[in-house]
């Protein structure tokens, strides 16, 4: 796989996913161009082109890109893997798995990632749940289902914006409650027939090179 990249395209690649990694999203032209202290874009759109022709990258009907050869920057791993789809901005109306949503598909272990579930993967913002052991930037991977039951880590999608909590249910409502050392973040109290996206199966540190 290394011997198909040249020396420019694997900074490239390195670049893009620690700027995904930071924002949850893939850089435009002129955001990579700025993390490669490049002073084109043409030169950028030229890197991009390359690695979309390699079938390292696509790119999405709006024109943005995806990783989908993800491990590329690191040595191919024994174990038996699974790509599983890292979702960005995840809007109403649109099917969880809707190409638009899917930022990179990153290699998971089935022995996290177990057929014949669906899974998804979220990069945490904030400290709300670090008292879970999710802190910010972790990866956090996540079985796809809608419903829960008391106590489990859940993804709910409220006003265009995944949030993390621990799901409480009573007879009237339900609450995400946070788990956090910062008293600033409070319950958030919805009606019974809130709908979770799915629930927190395990959650991968942030990775620091």
């Amino acid at each position: 796989m290394h011997n198909q990249v040249s020396n420019k395209e694997l900074v490239a690649i390195r670049t893009m996913r620690d700027f995904l990694m930071r924002y949850s999203r893939m850089p435009s032209i002129r955001e990579l161009m700025k993390e490669m202290d490049y002073k084109s874009p043409r030169s950028t759109a030229v890197i991009l082109q390359g690695l979309i022709d390699k079938n390292i990258l696509h790119k999405k009907p709006d024109g943005s890109i995806q990783f989908i050869q993800y491990e590329i920057y690191d040595d191919a791993t024994r174990e038996q893997t699974v790509k599983i789809p890292l979702l960005g901005t995840i809007a109403c109306g649109l099917p969880i798995f809707a190409e638009e949503n899917i930022e990179a598909m990153i290699p998971v272990s089935i022995k996290l990632a177990k057929a014949p579930d669906k899974y998804f993967l979220l990069c945490a913002r904030g400290d709300s749940m670090n008292l879970k052991g999710i802190n910010d930037g972790d990866l956090v991977l996540v079985k796809q289902q809608n419903t829960a039951n008391s106590g489990d880590l859940v993804v709910a999608l409220i006003d265009d914006d995944a949030t993390i909590k621990e799901l409480r249910i009573n007879n009237d409502n339900v609450i995400l409650l946070p788990r956090s050392s910062n008293e600033s973040h409070v319950p958030i109290i919805l009606s019974r027939d809130f709908i979770v996206q799915g629930i927190v199966i395990s959650t991968i540190p942030k990775i620091v090179d």
